[in-house]
């Protein structure tokens, strides 16, 4: 099963920029698809964006023109830019991916905005 690890997350103020990655054991070209999920406290994981193995994409309104997803199949890497936070941004930000049948998922990354 394909291992995922997120880096880059931190505390920034309200209106900074971050820029998450995502490191795949595995190759991500061969994904059915890989995206971005987030959990704030007291709340269900939401989806953040998604990316398919066809170059598609997909938003949550709430991060439309904000964020972009975007992927580097040399490094197997998925990232997340991610500009003019707002404090209800805030949440573990967490990578997926999908091989074959089975989803993977990372650890999660810690994203604080400050107002």
């Amino acid at each position: 099963q394909v291992q995922l690890v997120e880096s880059g997350g931190g505390l920034v103020q309200a209106g900074g920029s971050l820029r998450l990655s995502c490191a795949a054991s595995g190759s991500i070209a061969s994904s059915k698809g890989m995206g971005w999920y987030r959990q704030a406290p007291g709340k269900q994981r939401e989806l953040v964006a998604t990316s398919s193995s066809s170059g598609s994409t997909n938003y949550a309104d709430s991060v439309k023109g904000r964020f972009t997803i975007s992927r580097d199949n040399a490094k197997n890497t998925l990232y997340l830019q991610m500009n003019s936070l707002k404090p209800e941004d805030t949440a573990v930000y967490y990578c997926w991916g999908m091989w074959g049948y089975f989803n993977s998922w990372g650890q999660g990354t810690q994203v604080t905005v400050s107002s």
